[in-house]
């Protein structure tokens, strides 16, 4: 990773601040630039980044990731929970010597699987393809960019 690449060295005002309309804060208008010189490379990533597309993209993501974390979250703790308070529950017999505890278990596995499964899904259909439109857009606005 380069220090000086302004992906990481991008000022957070603005992340996670909402504006009066429920929405999130834009971090703010690009400063000056000289004419002489055109756009450096940090001016047009910051560009992009205040873009309606880029915050298309990261809203996209927010809402798939965050309720999908939350839902996996509350399931595990409701398996350790119940694992500690209910262990006539957990211990009961399923099939043989397999017991509800064992089904839960091996459901977190299946869960993570079929999670994972699902981000890429949603990120195929719902963002890859305006992600690598950006992409491409930075680059060859990026091209003549001095750095």
């Amino acid at each position: 990773m380069r220090l000086d690449d302004p992906w990481y060295d991008a000022p957070a005002s603005g992340w996670g601040e909402l504006d009066g309309a429920g929405g999130f804060a834009p971090a703010g208008p690009p400063g000056p630039v000289d004419p002489r010189r055109g756009h450096s490379a940090a001016d047009i990533y910051l560009e992009v980044q205040r873009s309606e597309a880029f915050q298309e993209v990261r809203r996209r993501y927010r809402r798939f990731v965050v309720p999908a974390s939350l839902a996996f979250l509350a399931w595990y703790l409701v398996y350790v929970v119940a694992a500690i308070t209910a262990p006539g529950l957990m211990a009961r017999p399923v099939a043989g010597a397999v017991n509800v505890a064992m089904v839960a278990g091996l459901g977190q596995f299946l869960t993570t699987f079929l999670l994972t499964g699902a981000y890429a899904r949603h990120a195929r259909l719902r963002r890859d393809r305006a992600a690598l439109e950006l992409r491409w857009e930075t680059q060859e606005m990026t091209r003549g960019a001095g750095r």
